[in-house]
């Protein structure tokens, strides 16, 4: 990364050029290209260059040793674009080097203890980034340690109280041990900080990434229940209304045939005929009734079923017995799935149940809605009955909702349909 950035890109690609690369900078980090570590940099550059003008100015002496040390302290504030972060010895290295460079700097240089100072702040802010925090304290201590030393160690200037000069000395050591602690406090809270801010956005994405994913599993299983309820439908037509058209056109054949030779027998026929044409459109209405989006279309539910229940009397003759006991409000997806349980019942009752009685009852019952559909028809095995399509989309819609579907039948004892859904995950 460093060698591209700084280089052609021709220089990158010799061999040996190309082997060194990740040894020498893949367990760096490159400062200028983490916006979390920019600000940092900066504060460090203020603060070396607060050092460099003291070194100057504080007071001017132009000499070899002057530009030595601004020279070492430029040195030391380029470390700072490349620090380590992986591997342990390469880091305690770094950090030796660093400690190291302030010696030389205080004891063969002249460096000031104010430019120790700085140096040293500088050093603690870096370890923030490279170490955890046994490391930091401990580059925290040696710290203090290194600046008290090169502080209390210098010789007392004669002609100055040794007293206020000591004074002095302690004064500027508690500051700096202070400044020290204050330092590690707000960088480490800066970067938990960023670090908490980076979590927010990564988990941000992932939420976006689980949302989109979501929705699209979503639109798969519309796409595959809209496909099986299009199949049922499809069946239900062929079966039943196709049947009864095919019936129809017999009955209408046969009244063409004896319309001349016998004028009674074709009246039966053409009675029959029109009578299966009035089974065929109410089979097309239900149907229609089955393909709405919102079969409730703004009804409450127990109106919706109470019109379930005259539709079913109206064509069957069988009056239902019912008991409908919702003290809440349900969501529509609730409404929704509740009404076609009982309509795809009722469908089964009329077609193949050949029942005289039916009783319905939707109430609630310990912390959970139950519905029940019971019929005293011919009834049926439900182990030989695995393919039809309305048992099967009513168990669906009932698991759907966290719900439970038990299914209650023998030849001869009619049928019983038993749905259970816990309210704790209706009124969510």
């Amino acid at each position: 990364m460093l060698f591209d950035y700084l280089f052609p890109s021709k220089i990158g690609k010799i061999p040996l050029v190309s082997l060194l690369q990740p040894l020498s900078w893949n367990s760096y980090m490159f400062r200028l290209t983490y916006r979390s570590f920019r600000l940092l940099l900066y504060l460090e550059w203020l603060l070396l260059v607060t050092a460099v003008f003291m070194e100057v100015l504080l007071p001017f002496s132009l000499c070899w040793s002057l530009l030595l040390r601004v020279l070492a302290i430029a040195v030391f504030g380029l470390m700072g674009f490349l620090l380590p972060t992986v591997k342990l010895g390469t880091k305690l290295l770094y950090t030796v080097i660093e400690f190291g460079f302030i010696w030389v700097l205080a004891t063969q240089s002249e460096l000031s203890t104010r430019s120790v100072f700085l140096l040293c702040l500088v050093l603690v802010m870096r370890s923030c980034l490279i170490f955890k925090r046994s490391g930091q304290l401990t580059v925290l201590g040696l710290s203090f340690i290194s600046y008290g030393t090169i502080l209390l160690s210098k010789p007392i200037v004669p002609g100055k109280f040794p007293i206020i000069v000591w004074d002095w000395r302690l004064s500027n050591l508690l500051l700096f041990s202070l400044t020290l602690i204050f330092a590690l406090l707000l960088i480490n809270a800066l970067l938990a900080e960023r670090q908490s801010r980076e979590q927010l956005e990564i988990a941000h994405r992932e939420l976006e990434i689980t949302h989109q994913q979501l929705q699209q599993y979503a639109l798969r299983i519309e796409d595959q229940a809209t496909l099986q309820e299009r199949n049922r439908i499809a069946r239900e037509i062929h079966d039943g209304l196709g049947h009864t058209l095919s019936a129809q056109a017999i009955q209408i054949n046969n009244t063409l045939l004896f319309w001349e030779s016998n004028p009674d027998k074709s009246l039966t026929f053409l009675k029959q005929a029109k009578q299966q044409g009035a089974e065929a459109l109410l089979e097309i209405r239900r149907s229609v009734s089955v393909l709405r989006s919102n079969p409730l279309q703004g009804q409450s539910l127990e109106s919706a079923i109470k019109k379930l229940l005259k539709d079913f009397q109206q064509t069957t003759g069988i009056e239902p017995a019912y008991k409908i006991d919702v003290p809440f409000s349900l969501p529509t997806e609730v409404n929704t799935t509740l009404y076609r349980i009982v309509q795809e019942s009722l469908t089964n009752i009329y077609k193949h149940a050949q029942a005289i009685g039916v009783t319905i009852q939707l109430q609630q019952q310990a912390q959970k809605l139950n519905l029940s559909i019971e019929d005293n028809g011919k009834g049926f095995d439900p182990n030989q009955n695995t393919t039809g399509f309305g048992l099967q989309g009513m168990r669906e819609r009932a698991l759907a909702l966290g719900g439970q579907f038990h299914l209650q039948s023998q030849p001869g004892t009619g049928c019983r349909i038993y749905v259970s859904f816990p309210l704790s995950k209706l009124l969510l």
